[in-house]
């Protein structure tokens, strides 16, 4: 059987790809969650949930002061994962191709890697 959900007051800090989480009298955090292969989901107001896709049972709900501060986390939380940010620089990249002519990864000697082309995965 499933353990009845236990709502606990948590900091929490968003960085990169990572949420750490914090108790609130700690300056050591003491969790964190990656923010890959999740889902984002607004759940009621103030209140919003992430789930892992290799584990869609467990979800972590988050409760905010008010619905403005719930919308900036979700926002914020879905544009943090791996796979936002490299298609975002390969959308802004061939933006500067189009409008430039150039390649703006070339100067860095990264313009070829696979990580940096449209349909590429990571492993």
């Amino acid at each position: 059987p499933r353990v009845p959900a236990v709502l606990k007051k948590r900091l929490v800090k968003l960085v990169v790809n990572f949420l750490f989480y914090f108790r609130t009298d700690e300056a050591e955090p003491i969790g964190a969650l990656l923010l890959e292969h999740c889902r984002i989901t607004k759940e009621e107001e103030n209140v919003f949930s992430i789930s892992f896709i290799e584990e869609p049972e467990r979800k972590y709900c988050f409760e905010c002061a008010t619905e403005e501060q719930c919308q900036e986390w979700v926002e914020a939380l879905r544009r943090a994962s791996y796979e936002f940010l490299r298609r975002s620089l390969i959308f802004y990249r061939n933006e500067i191709q189009k409008m430039t002519g150039k390649d703006p990864l070339e100067q860095y000697g990264i313009s070829e890697e696979a990580r940096f082309q449209l349909g590429a995965h990571r492993q």
